[in-house]
């Protein structure tokens, strides 16, 4: 899912970026209202974690790559903005550090991952748990939302090649879209893994939106 350089068209990455900061911008502006001694030691946590969990990468068609996301379980823990700015630094990290990714495609990168990826998942998540209301219900929401922000994603990055012109979207969109249907399924079983230790040792943890 991590695009290279030279794979998007100027017209793509450009307003990309122009995405990308203004959403960042936002989430800073959001996650303030949030951080205390329980949120700043969690996001540094969650995004040594992810940072590991991502860099498992599997080849796809075209010089991508596939990978687990994590982008929910962080949101569940750190709602949707305080998440897409550890997905945004995770990214990041991952395309200076091991030029895991490319400096023009960082913006769509994060825009895939921590806003499509992350913050639109979360509110599948949120969608689900809310028609829900109990303990089970929360993690079929985690599930189901972990699945749909790595699906979800993928499509993003497949319309970005496709409309670039690097690859026609009949051959780019079942084949990303293909392999990381797969990979949401361990993707899920992760995150409701992880969920249910979370709720039996430390519940208040979990993210509320009248923490923000």
């Amino acid at each position: 899912m991590h695009l290279p350089d030279g794979f998007l068209a100027p017209n793509i990455w450009v307003p990309a970026w122009g995405v990308a900061i203004g959403w960042l911008a936002y989430c800073l502006k959001k996650t303030r209202s949030i951080l205390n001694d329980k949120t700043i030691p969690l996001m540094g946590v969650l995004s040594a974690f992810i940072f590991a969990a991502q860099m498992v990468n599997f080849p796809i068609v075209g010089g991508t790559s596939g990978h687990f996301l994590g982008g929910v379980l962080a949101g569940v823990l750190l709602g949707p903005y305080a998440s897409s700015l550890v997905i945004a630094v995770v990214l990041t990290a991952q395309c200076l550090i091991f030029q895991d990714g490319g400096l023009t495609a960082l913006g769509a990168n994060i825009v895939n991952m921590s806003l499509v990826g992350t913050a639109g998942a979360y509110f599948i998540y949120a969608g689900i748990k809310y028609v829900l209301k109990n303990n089970q219900g929360i993690r079929i929401a985690v599930a189901a939302a972990s699945w749909c922000s790595v699906v979800i994603a993928s499509i993003a990055c497949a319309l970005e090649l496709a409309f670039s012109g690097t690859i026609p979207l009949k051959v780019v969109l079942p084949a990303i879209a293909g392999v990381h249907a797969m990979i949401g399924i361990g993707e899920a079983i992760i995150a409701s893994f992880a969920l249910s230790y979370v709720m039996k040792v430390r519940a208040d943890l979990i993210y509320s939106r009248g923490t923000a």
